[in-house]
């Protein structure tokens, strides 16, 4: 399937936000990517402020439009807020889960992870990035896979946990999605009021 592999800094700065991490071009260059970038000065509309923040999830979580849609449609089905139940649903992906859990140092890497299969959902190798994982289930790193050099060095980069919402067993390699995480657990700076107008449209 079609992924996003082109130059991260750039759309950092598209966004003005170090959406796939530490940026040092966004430090060095605060303004849109392009020959016209340090000169933009029209104002957006409002379709344009909503179309950005959700590309802003997209790119952020590693997620296609059709997928996005399919995200959103399920949201929108189910009771409570919606803007706040798809990004619920975006955090529950098994790949951002490894990230979460600090098994790997970035999105990208915990989908190849999880692709290679070198993760297991409750004892079982799941090889499918989009997987949903529900409260109580326990994400681990496969036995033979414990000694990749990625997994180690991410591990031990990871000194503090710093999600309330999981817990994590260095020694095991093991950690476990205690409970949905309520939008304040979520750090991720998306304004997801946004994308709700833009789909009600």
């Amino acid at each position: 399937m079609a992924r996003y592999n082109g130059p991260k800094a750039k759309i950092a700065r598209r966004f003005n936000d170090p959406i796939f991490g530490h940026s040092k071009a966004l430090q060095k260059k605060a303004y849109p990517p392009g020959q016209h970038g340090r000169g933009r000065r029209r104002k957006q509309s409002e379709y344009a402020i909503q179309l950005m923040e959700k590309q802003k999830a997209k790119y952020t979580y590693g997620v296609l439009e059709r997928q996005f849609a399919n995200l959103f449609d399920k949201a929108s089905r189910r009771s409570g807020i919606t803007g706040e139940i798809l990004l619920q649903l975006l955090e529950a992906r098994l790949d951002n889960l490894v990230y979460r859990l600090g098994i790997a140092p970035t999105r990208r890497a915990a989908r190849q992870l999880v692709s290679h299969k070198h993760i297991t959902v409750n004892g079982e190798i799941v090889n499918i990035p989009s997987f949903h994982v529900q409260p109580g289930d326990v994400v681990a790193v496969r036995e033979k896979s414990k000694s990749l050099e990625l997994i180690s060095d991410s591990v031990a980069a990871n000194t503090v946990q710093r999600y309330p919402w999981l817990e994590f067993n260095k020694a095991e390699l093991a950690g476990k999605m205690i409970n949905v995480p309520t939008r304040e657990d979520i750090p991720e700076n998306i304004k997801e009021q946004l994308i709700v107008e833009l789909y009600s449209k």
